[in-house]
């Protein structure tokens, strides 16, 4: 009979119960169902499928919750924790974590998933015949992916990134589209795993998209425009900044640059709400109503 081995599904017969679940037989070799893994009432000599992986001492172990993430069964798989040493550990479905190894991860850390992430994968052995998590090529990948239609230019979209690039990262969104953002419309560090919102700028002939993380152009202006309205009600309706103010002066008060704060002020001196004057904005009191009786 061959040895059991970690990561496959097995037929068994339940041998006896111990004091903490029940040793299962093929007839040659025993495991241990702990009672965790026991997902309803068991007798001696009654046979029940099982998932063989390795206990936290190493030796198999059997479990009666069968996971979808398998050898050539690929499924997403929740990062639960990330250790520097070894690399990220996963949640398939069973009491034991697997490891999606350092050195199948980016070179640094800061790139790999984050407890939350999600990632695509399936099972591997080592030389050792421990069990790991596979990530998915772009051959896998590519079989979740249907072609975008041309209408999806500039809407929104969920994304989730499963490899990153040089130039940037693949990513899959919810509905099944491939796409590519390249690190010039990325917004901060990016990592395998993480979920983004981000907007399609192109939708190429294969129905491949390109992607960007970054605002549209009036997201932006709006964006400036709140942060400028609320320095100035902090200063009474008032700041000693203009469109005529130096570039350097503005990079140090809001962070942003002059040509970006000239169209935050644009607007708002369009939305009628704000006035300049002497190298001073102004915000616009608006006027109290007045009442019937008053002439």
């Amino acid at each position: 009979m061959a040895e059991l081995t970690a990561g496959t599904i097995a037929n068994l017969e339940v041998s006896h119960k111990a004091p903490f679940g029940y040793f299962l037989t093929d007839g040659t070799h025993e495991v241990l169902l702990h009672e965790n893994d026991v997902t309803g009432k068991l007798n001696d000599k009654d046979k029940i499928t099982v998932f063989l992986y390795q206990d936290h001492q190493g030796r198999i172990a059997a479990t009666m919750t069968i996971p979808t993430v398998r050898f050539n069964s690929f499924d997403w798989a929740t990062a639960t924790s990330l250790h520097k040493k070894y690399g990220v550990f996963l949640n398939i479905g069973v009491s034991k974590d697997l490891l999606l190894s350092k050195d199948d991860l980016p070179y640094e850390w800061i790139y790999w998933p984050q407890p939350g992430d999600r990632v695509y994968c399936s099972l591997k052995l080592d030389k050792k015949q421990r069990l790991f998590a596979r990530l998915a090529d772009e051959t896998v990948i590519s079989t979740l992916s249907l072609p975008a239609p041309e209408e999806l230019r500039n809407k929104d979209v969920h994304a989730t990134i499963y490899r990153l690039l040089d130039d940037g990262a693949h990513v899959l969104t919810e509905e099944g589209y491939l796409g590519f953002i390249h690190n010039a419309e990325t917004s901060g560090t990016i990592r395998i795993g993480q979920s983004i919102e981000c907007r399609v700028i192109a939708v190429k002939e294969n129905g491949k998209l390109n992607l960007s993380m970054k605002p549209r152009s009036y997201e932006v202006i709006g964006g400036n425009s709140e942060k400028i309205v609320a320095y100035m009600n902090s200063r009474d309706g008032a700041m000693p900044y203009w469109d005529k103010s130096l570039p350097e002066e503005i990079k140090e008060r809001f962070g942003i640059s002059k040509g970006d704060f000239k169209k935050a002020l644009g607007q708002l001196m369009k939305e009628g709400k704000l006035y300049q004057e002497d190298g001073w904005s102004y915000l616009k009191q608006e006027e109290t109503p007045k009442s019937p009786d008053q002439g």
